[in-house]
């Protein structure tokens, strides 16, 4: 017998679970630390999201097998959110599935669509189910850029010059995670025609849809005219509505790969939890005001953390979505690497952050920052910040 399985041994060691590992250790030491390492909302959900779960939860019928591609109801809020905020009409049939979260989307996606040797486009740094659940299925990823800039645009073109078989799958998140970079809608426009031309499959994951900031609203793939020929978008309930551990989402668009998703789901679920899946229907349906004031609420963290950790010695760009900051390391300990700078936060500023590298190598160099802790606490971290760069000679304009 060989030592590991086929698919084990195509997966590297999680670079961010030793961080984590030296966060649990630390917290089961009585030390105070600071979480902004894990994107986990510290939000509630809204109360009628809530009291929904409860009601349909207390009825005998409601406790059997769901629908794996998710209760009607559900998949037409979904249409109705398409078409309230994008413009963009959707067959809640045909063209919608509810997932259990948009990281299980793409990895039943990438299961349906995929033939071992595929070559898959993939951002570099990227959230890791955007390559690891095409990896999982057997394909070769070829990075691609995350920035949206010309070299973007090139490093598509070559690799549809150069590689061999040609890749089928290009994979794009923006709002993107980790470095929370956004695209207009000629982006989109430009990346519909390119995916044409070539023949090529877009999954959009776009699980950041809410978090805007500066009254710049995020776009959708869907938006352009003729997109559902070439395009699925993946959405999420974990961070417009606090409902992260309720494990809600959604795929939308093409019906072939909408299709293909469906069935191979159909054989993997029973779907979500039926009160789970009307409590979502409450969030889509019902009152959104919670959606602004959480919208809110995260560009006032981001503007106080961007001031106090600058005047504690580390400058930070304020980022224009998502509830992330993708920090460059301050110039002098640059040569630390992300991983050795975030265990050195962690032991000696007791703040916990990703290091950049657990999201591909061209993730090295920086840390990507969660605004999930409130005000008081991110002044804090930037006060242990501070004593830490003043420790390591790193000159601090903190008064």
């Amino acid at each position: 017998m060989e030592d590991e399985f086929y698919r084990i041994k195509r997966l590297p060691p999680y670079v961010i679970a030793e961080v984590n590992a030296m966060r649990h250790a630390a917290r089961q030491a009585g030390k105070d630390i600071i979480d902004l390492g894990m994107g986990n909302p510290d939000l509630p959900p809204p109360q009628h999201v809530i009291d929904k779960l409860c009601e349909v939860a207390q009825k005998p019928s409601a406790h059997g097998y769901s629908q794996s591609k998710g209760i009607p109801g559900l998949r037409r809020a979904q249409a109705n959110y398409y078409a309230n905020r994008f413009g963009a009409e959707v067959d809640p049939e045909r063209e919608v599935v509810v997932t259990m979260g948009s990281k299980e989307g793409l990895a039943s996606l990438a299961t349906a669509i995929t033939a071992p040797g595929d070559v898959v486009l993939a951002p570099n740094p990227s959230y890791p189910i955007h390559t690891f659940g095409f990896i999982i299925a057997g394909a070769t990823i070829r990075s691609v850029p995350t920035t949206p800039d010309e070299n973007y645009w090139r490093s598509l073109d070559k690799a549809m010059a150069f590689t061999v078989p040609r890749p089928s799958i290009l994979v794009v998140n923006y709002p993107s995670n980790p470095t929370a970079e956004t695209v207009d809608l000629a982006f989109y426009e430009r990346l519909v025609a390119w995916a044409k031309e070539n023949k090529v499959w877009i999954l959009s994951d776009l699980a950041y849809s809410e978090l805007y900031y500066d009254g710049n609203p995020t776009r959708s793939i869907l938006e352009v005219p003729g997109a559902k020929d070439v395009a699925v978008e993946f959405t999420s309930m974990s961070k417009t509505y606090s409902m992260a551990g309720w494990r809600m989402g959604f795929a939308v668009g093409n019906q072939k790969l909408i299709a293909a998703m469906t069935r191979v789901k159909s054989y993997l679920d029973y779907g979500a939890f039926t009160p789970i899946q009307a409590a979502a229907c409450a969030a889509l349906n019902g009152p959104q005001d919670i959606v602004e004031r959480n919208r809110q609420l995260y560009q006032k963290r981001r503007d106080v953390m961007v001031e106090a950790f600058g005047r504690s010695g580390w400058d930070i760009p304020p980022p224009k979505a998502s509830m992330f900051a993708w920090a460059p390391l301050p110039p002098a300990l640059r040569e630390m690497g992300s991983l050795e700078f975030s265990k050195e936060l962690l032991t000696h500023a007791g703040v916990a952050v990703a290091p950049g590298v657990g999201y591909g190598e061209d993730g090295e160099g920086f840390v990507r920052i969660a605004m999930v802790e409130n005000e008081q606490r991110l002044r804090q971290a930037a006060r242990n910040i501070r004593r830490y760069l003043t420790s390591k000679g790193v000159n601090s304009s903190a008064a």
